[in-house]
């Protein structure tokens, strides 16, 4: 009786080895994935539960009353929450957009320019991304209601139009993507510096850009302390000091956190998919990088 020897798999002379995946490092990815994700799953969960379900038992089983939830939210106050919403999206993508070309325009012209003072500048900014915005609510609020636009929507938006973070990350990314033979090139042809940074600049700067109003918008969407400290007009709140109030009154009226715990979950959707919008934003930077590489 003769024995057949099975082939052996042979690596090709050249192929690259495959590396064995990295047990630890998994595991504490998975752990944190987990950690974010438990609580998103709880109020997607619960936001479907009726107030006796909800006070009733804990679990993570869906319940029966996510339609009530939604149409009793969308009842209350005369529709108020939607209202709280609008003045969020307003905030956040106004606010964002507005930081966004300024941190663009501070960003490339501390990268491209040399003038007297520059680092000094550029240092100041440095220490305003390390300075907790807590500390500025107060002044904020004293500059704000001195100039009579206290309890305004101007309250909100004109503080998050400097943001120093995302000037750093305007001038790290101008630096490091606008030639400057380009820009010579376009001052030789008798190109204005506006329209440099227009038609020139700009255009190189998008991914980049993208970063920094994602995170300007997120950083002002989840914003509490600076609506809640400007304003008192209910009809203006965003989504945040809105539902900080539904909570308050909670405590006297246990339904209203049925209601609470909806909003919480719809305020997490506009950010969801502008992160599933914008990602193709961030291939398309990844792409760049790699081809100049």
């Amino acid at each position: 009786m003769t024995s057949v020897r099975l082939p052996t798999a042979t690596r090709r002379p050249g192929a690259p080895r495959r590396k064995p995946m990295a047990t630890g490092p998994t595991i504490i990815l998975l752990i944190g994935a987990l950690y974010c994700l438990v609580p998103i799953v709880w109020v997607v969960t619960a936001a479907s539960k009726s107030r006796e379900e909800l006070f009733s038992t804990f679990s993570y089983l869906p319940g029966t009353g996510f339609a009530d939830n939604l149409t009793n939210l969308s009842s209350y106050g005369g529709g108020v929450f939607w209202q709280w919403a609008l003045n969020s999206l307003l905030y956040s993508g106004g606010g964002a957009m507005a930081s966004t070309l300024v941190s663009a325009a501070a960003g490339y012209a501390l990268a491209m320019y040399r003038f007297k003072g520059r680092e000094i500048v550029f240092m100041t900014i440095l220490a305003g991304v390390m300075l907790p915005q807590i500390t500025l609510a107060i002044p904020q609020y004293l500059l704000i209601s001195k100039i009579g636009l206290a309890n305004s929507y101007w309250a909100v938006l004109l503080p998050v139009l400097i943001n120093p973070f995302g000037i750093y990350l305007a001038r790290i990314y101008a630096q490091s993507s606008v030639p400057l033979e380009t820009v010579e090139a376009a001052r030789i042809d008798g190109a204005s510096e506006f329209r440099i940074f227009r038609q020139v600049a700009l255009p190189i700067l998008v991914p980049g850009l993208v970063t920094v109003f994602m995170l300007q918008f997120i950083g002002i969407w989840n914003n509490f302390l600076l609506p809640f400290i400007m304003l008192s007009d209910e009809t203006k709140f965003p989504l945040t000091t809105g539902l900080y109030l539904l909570l308050n009154q909670g405590t006297g009226q246990p339904a209203l956190y049925t209601l609470a715990i909806m909003g919480a979950l719809l305020s997490i959707i506009p950010l969801v998919a502008m992160m599933l919008f914008l990602q193709r934003y961030w291939k398309l930077d990844l792409i760049s990088g790699s081809l100049k590489g």
